[in-house]
């Protein structure tokens, strides 16, 4: 039986990073995986999702371009080559993970993990020992139980069409949802959003959320807000028709479900240790990671402190130091940016308005809302807008918000700032560079609230 000082379940991006830094630090490793390597993120989530996003932008920029005195033909899309060049991509990122845990000395076993004990795992076929266990077996798409259940695709699924629908009707409020229905929408799909409740993408600012509203509207994008799917039929064509709670019918070429993630615990053994679940039906863990089952510990989207894939990173590092030498270290949760690759996107890190009014006694919204200027010349109505929230007493910026172009890579800046405790003054005393959509955070005087 081969022994090890430490074995991970999953080969996603916190499994992957543990047992790198475990193994640099002189411990003994393997990780099991039954699948692919770099897990969601890189196979069926963000990388190829983030490549489809580009592919949706072409449409509009065809269109803008006109303004520029450009002069296109009649552009067409082949849904065969776009699939074909990411699931390339895909496979080269797959090698690069091997390459990663090769080097890094990390032995790779192949196969379904089963837990037997504390210390005790079945592999495949193979039983192995460690005296420390992680479990980085992330999370699955979520399809609720409803008539014609089995004629509908979720966010995994829908990486691997074989050919672009006409129409799509896609169910779900996050931001996965929304994702998907500028993506399809991008690449000329008549597409439907389908939410149970009044407003998608819950948690995030308010007044991006409405303001989201009106630009994938304006973009033609058809929201279905309070209502849900009672039940999809499949006609003699192979036309999902979608029956909904208010009585609505929707005719489509499919169906995709974007209603959530469950953590992967399928088979995992669980039952055979102390690990116990939380309501959510997450693993329930301490502030160190460590379950109920002493060696045994767990992160990423199977704890679901916050699913998302450089929180997921930062628990492998940090667990692994601690484990094996560099101890003291923790994952701070408290200033996460975060972003949505909508059309336009949406970038956020630290508090929402409602959520710095009920942490703060007084909180100043300085905001603003304009056409970008890369569009001036063209006939687009997108605009975007931007928001600093500040608590009045300390002068501290406690959140940034915005929905536009590269919203990401703009956060992503600010999330420094406020990580280094930025206050409102300091944004004001910096220099902007112009012209540049960035440089509208650090030139907003006037509160509006």
């Amino acid at each position: 039986m081969q022994h090890f000082d430490l074995l991970v379940i999953g080969a996603g991006s916190g499994g992957v990073r543990a047992s790198r830094i475990a193994a640099s630090l002189g411990a003994k490793v393997a990780v099991a995986e039954e699948r692919y390597l770099g897990g969601t993120c890189v196979n069926v989530g963000c990388v190829p999702k983030k490549l489809f996003v580009y592919a949706s932008h072409f449409s509009d920029l065809f269109s803008q371009s006109r303004g520029y005195g450009w002069a296109l033909s009649d552009p067409q899309l082949s849904w065969k080559t776009l699939r074909e060049n990411k699931d390339r991509e895909i496979e080269r990122l797959n090698g690069v993970y091997g390459r990663l845990l090769d080097n890094a000395g990390v032995t790779l076993l192949e196969g379904h993990a089963t837990l037997l004990g504390s210390k005790r795992v079945m592999v495949g076929d193979e039983e192995v020992s460690a005296e420390r266990i992680i479990i980085a077996v992330g999370g699955w798409p979520f399809v609720p139980e409803f008539p014609g259940r089995e004629h509908v695709i979720d966010s995994n699924d829908v990486f691997y069409l074989d050919e672009l629908p006409e129409e799509i009707v896609i169910v779900g409020g996050g931001y996965i949802a929304a994702e998907f229905a500028g993506i399809f929408n991008g690449l000329g799909v008549k597409t439907h959003l389908v939410y149970r409740r009044e407003l998608f993408l819950r948690g995030f600012d308010r007044e991006i959320r409405e303001f989201m509203v009106e630009q994938m509207r304006a973009k033609g994008v058809v929201l279905h807000f309070n209502a849900d799917v009672t039940s999809v039929s499949v006609d003699a064509a192979g036309v999902r028709n979608v029956t909904l709670d208010n009585g609505q019918q929707l005719s489509a070429g499919q169906v995709m479900y974007a209603t959530g993630r469950r953590p992967l615990l399928d088979n995992l053994g669980l039952e055979s240790t102390n690990v116990r679940l939380t309501d959510k039906g997450t693993i329930d863990v301490d502030d160190k990671f460590e379950t109920h089952e002493s060696g045994v510990y767990a992160i990423g989207d199977v704890v679901g402190r916050a699913e998302l894939t450089p929180v997921a990173l930062a628990e492998g590092m940090a667990l692994a130091r601690n484990l094996f030498g560099e101890v003291g270290q923790a994952v701070n949760y408290d200033l996460i940016p975060t972003a949505v690759f909508t059309q336009p996107n949406i970038a956020t890190v630290g508090l929402s308005e409602e959520d710095a009014r009920e942490r703060y006694e007084q909180v100043a919204v300085y905001q603003s809302s304009f056409k970008p200027m890369q569009l001036s010349l063209t006939d687009s109505d997108e605009r975007c807008i931007i928001k600093v929230i500040v608590d009045v007493a300390s002068d501290q910026v406690v959140g940034c918000h915005m929905a536009g172009p590269e919203a990401g890579e703009i956060i992503q800046g600010l999330a420094v700032a406020m990580t280094a405790g930025a206050t409102k003054a300091d944004f004001d005393r910096t220099i902007g560079i112009h012209p540049t959509l960035a440089e509208e955070f650090v030139t907003l005087r006037q509160a509006v609230r």
